[in-house]
């Protein structure tokens, strides 16, 4: 069994496979081949990839996120303790064996301020704090995405520059982007307003020599060809619901009364699980669950039900008779699964073959 390590020196694209379910790795190593055979720069897979708020609902530890992907790994890849908030959090995933932390400085800014530094001010110390503990043992990457406002190249140069002439190695970074990445569902919102507000994130990354990481990266397939274009191939892409979703779809396809089950589940519990995840939805059930079979899995390809489906794992996996079926069912479909996975996110990878 294969044990996570750090991205190689000098990798330039990086993508983490998200898995809610600890059955997903076989897939996302089937897609992950596709690629690489396509492309002349492979990429390095951070295979267990879970935040704070994933382990809770989905009632893992960061060992045992490690352990699925480790059994199925063929290859290296990495471990990312994602979005953490505090120094215990920090400890924990390095404790368990992370090659990567993301420290997520969304609850120490302050939007209310006049000045970037006062804004940005508390998440400079918190990563300072969270780095003294790092110190080398795992890759760093700062988050400031998960905000209301847009990171300005002026707030990015400052939070850069302030870490790093205070010996911080940024491996990565991660603005919030103008639009909306949602989850679930494509990018909403202006693409040349995107293009030229990443192109200036870019520049400094660049100048800093580090990468940009694109967080909810799952099913943005309007901005990749952008973001391949500008970042050349050199950047880390997050995802994670999307390949949960894909699991759904199996369900779909092969046991359409368990599907009409979830449908109506998610539909009664949407209402906790939006003030945990930046969705739109307000899709409440109705005429689509009494679809025909056929037609069932392409539910999964509208906004509303997707995020729907994509935030209500948590109460799902909660319920013991939902999640023993659903995984009798994945472990009995799991061609059916490697085949979705690998379709799937082809289109999330394509645009970056170099």
């Amino acid at each position: 069994m294969n044990a996570p390590s750090r991205a190689p020196a000098g990798t330039r694209l990086s993508f983490g496979f998200g898995d809610r379910l600890g059955l997903a790795t076989p897939g996302h190593l089937a897609a992950i081949a596709a690629f690489n055979q396509k492309s002349a720069a492979p990429l390095f897979p951070i295979l267990a990839q879970q935040s704070i708020r994933e382990l809770t609902l989905t009632g893992r530890t960061y060992r045992d996120v490690i352990a699925d992907a480790a059994q199925a790994a063929d290859m290296p890849f990495g471990a990312d303790g994602d979005h953490m908030k505090t120094l215990a959090e920090v400890a924990n995933a390095l404790d368990c064996g992370c090659t990567m932390i993301t420290v997520d400085c969304s609850e120490v800014l302050r939007p209310e301020a006049d000045s970037t530094e006062t804004i940005y001010g508390g998440a400079v110390q918190h990563c300072l704090d969270c780095y003294e503990l790092i110190d080398g043992k795992a890759d760093f990457e700062l988050s400031v995405d998960e905000t209301t406002f847009p990171t300005t190249p002026a707030a990015h140069f400052f939070v850069a520059n302030e870490l790093i002439k205070r010996g911080v190695k940024i491996d990565s970074l991660a603005p919030r982007f103008p639009g909306s990445f949602e989850k679930g569902i494509d990018y909403v919102g202006n693409l040349a307003e995107f293009e030229a507000d990443l192109i200036e994130h870019q520049k400094i990354a660049e100048q800093f020599g580090y990468r940009l990481s694109i967080h909810s990266g799952s099913d943005k397939f309007a901005v990749f060809p952008i973001i391949a274009r500008v970042t050349g191939g050199n950047v880390h892409v997050k995802t994670a619901g999307t390949s949960w979703l894909e699991a759904l779809r199996v369900v779909a396809q092969t046991d359409s009364a368990f599907f009409r089950e979830l449908l109506t589940f998610a539909a009664n519990n949407q209402d906790r699980a939006r003030t945990l995840y930046h969705v739109s939805t307000n899709w409440r059930g109705g005429p689509e669950c009494e679809f025909s079979n056929d037609d069932l899995p392409a539910l999964l390809n509208r906004d509303d039900i997707r995020q729907s489906l994509h935030i209500t794992y948590g109460a799902m996996l909660a319920e013991p008779l939902i999640k023993q079926r659903l995984f009798i069912l994945l472990r009995r479909e799991k061609e059916a699964y490697i085949n979705a996975l690998v379709k799937h996110f082809k289109k999330h990878l394509d645009p970056f073959v170099c």
